[in-house]
């Protein structure tokens, strides 16, 4: 249910520039041990703890418009295309975890501008708008700005779908305040 309150909130965002980035959140160690047949957990091991980590699509405003799942050992680049997907917009912006060609082919192949820098072992180093990669940090005042929740900055959840409730409902207040 909150997950559609946040769509049809989500629904008149502002698109013609959209950024991406991940962030790592915390699990505590009781958030983990849900049985396999309950549903996905999306916790993973690092060098930290449990952790899992939050992809999200931020709208040229700094609302979140969508937001993915994933153990928190996961690359940020491996969720960018599904973020992506059905998303008209005029310019895609993030860092440089997610420069691949893969992810630029397919953002120019959808009449995007791609705003990623490259990485610095490119063998063929391309250009960007270092303009329009100023708006980015929106996507990272958006985790700031959701990690106020404590149970956010802090997934005391075992299932994914109790969690992402709870972003959902944080993510909703953050686009009606």
């Amino acid at each position: 249910m909150w997950q559609q309150v946040f769509a049809a909130l989500a629904e008149g965002g502002d698109f013609e520039e959209v950024f991406l980035d991940s962030t790592v959140i915390r699990a505590h160690q009781h958030a983990a041990g849900a049985r396999k047949s309950e549903g996905p957990q999306a916790i993973g091991r690092s060098r930290g703890g449990l952790t899992t980590k939050t992809h999200a699509l931020v709208e040229a405003l700094g609302n979140l418009a969508r937001w993915r799942l994933t153990p928190g050992q996961a690359a940020d680049v491996t969720e960018a295309e599904a973020l992506l997907e059905a998303v008209v917009t005029e310019a895609v912006g993030a860092d440089k975890a997610y420069d691949s060609e893969a992810l630029i082919d397919t953002i120019t192949a959808s009449g995007a501008k791609a705003v990623i820098p490259p990485r610095a072992n490119r063998t063929q180093p391309r250009s960007f708008d270092r303009h329009l990669y100023k708006g980015r940090n929106l996507v990272e005042r958006f985790f700031c700005r959701i990690k106020h929740f404590r149970r956010i900055a802090t997934r005391y959840d075992k299932l994914d779908r109790r969690y992402e409730a709870f972003i959902a409902i944080a993510a909703a207040w953050i686009w009606l305040a």
